[in-house]
């Protein structure tokens, strides 16, 4: 059979490469991973931190360049923009990193799933943790990873950009982590000096220069409003804090209620300001204590528990900001507002970032009808 004139002209090479290019065509439409991967996968991808040392706010690439010799290449000198950083009320849509910060003791599955259901795009989020090297902390650590693990293997929309855990180097003050022990107030000032050091460890460790902000969530938080970081944010205040309640089955109606919590939160009185001008240089106020009564103005009695005056975007004024739930402006920690590990003006840890914090010229602010609420042991 004589062929046609355009095959007898075409060249054997070109029939070739046609056919290659077919084949190549078909296997691209059959092949699974072409069509599994969503475009938010590849935008992560294009988004992947420049080089392994970068800080870990961004995704870090799987894969590192290596030169002709088969080394590892060294890292580029990387070139950030800081004054492009914004910290907005608009944080969601402009894209604004969220550094979650969690000083973990104990692993409550309730935090994780809380964490999870959190609507602010996990594109855009990025976890650190830190944990004691006890027993407690060495099962906290398993089951953290676990977690991590299964979250960040699952669906790309649930991943978080990075996710960083750290272990402390030093021993903590306590061994027993009981709640009632937790609470003496003898144990206070050491217990609350070695938080302190534990959040300053793991913030100087993973603040990086894409951050906007830094929500530190405490490990038992476990019910919080899925729009938190939106709702957070929205104020655009440096630093902010919503009311820390607790749930409990109520033993006089035998109905669940809820109780305040966290009583860190507050404004100064004069009463607490003439106990400080009273106290050696090593000693420190503590809020909630009836062997210490400052009669300051708390948070947690702010709340318009009958309904009628009701607003969670109400916002007052504090002296004092307690960590459960803390929303933070990245500026503020690169300004030096840090938690004091010793006696700043007799306060430390929390309390004592709050007075930091005004000493640097920021005002804390605080949501006394918007509620987390803690695990109930």
């Amino acid at each position: 059979m004589a062929l046609s004139r355009s095959l007898r002209r075409t060249s054997p090479i070109t029939l070739i490469l046609a056919t290659i290019l077919a084949i190549g065509f078909i296997f691209f439409l059959w092949d699974p991973s072409s069509s599994s991967i969503p475009a938010t996968a590849h935008q992560r991808q294009e988004d992947a931190a420049a080089h392994p040392l970068s800080p870990p706010t961004k995704p870090f690439p799987k894969k590192q360049p290596q030169r002709a010799d088969g080394h590892q290449a060294p890292p580029p000198v990387v070139h950030y923009h800081m004054n492009d950083l914004t910290t907005s009320d608009t944080s969601a849509e402009r894209g604004e990193r969220v550094l979650i910060l969690t000083p973990m003791m104990n692993f409550y599955q309730g935090y994780w799933e809380n964490l999870m259901k959190l609507q602010y795009p996990h594109e855009f989020i990025s976890l650190g943790f830190i944990l004691p090297k006890t027993s407690e902390g060495n099962a906290a650590t398993v089951a953290l990873q676990e977690a991590v693990a299964k979250t960040q293997s699952g669906p790309v929309d649930d991943r978080f950009a990075s996710v960083t855990i750290l272990r402390q180097d030093f021993d903590p003050p306590l061994q027993s982590q009981d709640e009632k022990e937790r609470h003496k107030i003898e144990n206070q000032k050491a217990r609350r000096e070695a938080m302190g050091r534990a959040r300053n460890s793991l913030l100087f460790t993973t603040l990086g220069p894409s951050t906007s902000w830094v929500l530190w969530l405490d490990a038992d938080i476990v019910e919080t409003p899925t729009t938190l970081i939106e709702d957070l944010t929205r104020h655009d205040k440096p630093v902010l804090v919503p009311n820390c309640y607790q749930r409990f089955l109520n033993p006089e109606t035998n109905e669940m209620d809820v109780r305040p919590y966290d009583y860190n939160s507050w404004m100064e009185s004069d009463v607490g300001l003439e106990l400080a001008s009273n106290m050696g240089p090593d000693e420190i106020l503590l809020e909630g204590y009836a062997e210490l009564a400052t009669y300051r103005s708390l948070l947690a009695w702010m709340a318009s528990t009958d309904g009628i005056e009701y607003d969670p975007n109400r916002v007052v004024e504090l002296d004092g900001v307690g960590g459960t739930a803390l929303m933070v402006k990245a500026d503020v920690h690169r300004d030096g507002a840090m938690f004091p590990a010793f006696p700043f003006y007799h306060m430390v840890e929390t309390e004592g970032f709050a007075k930091m914090a005004k000493r640097l010229g920021y005002t804390c602010w605080g949501l006394p009808d918007y509620f987390v609420y803690h695990y109930n042991e």
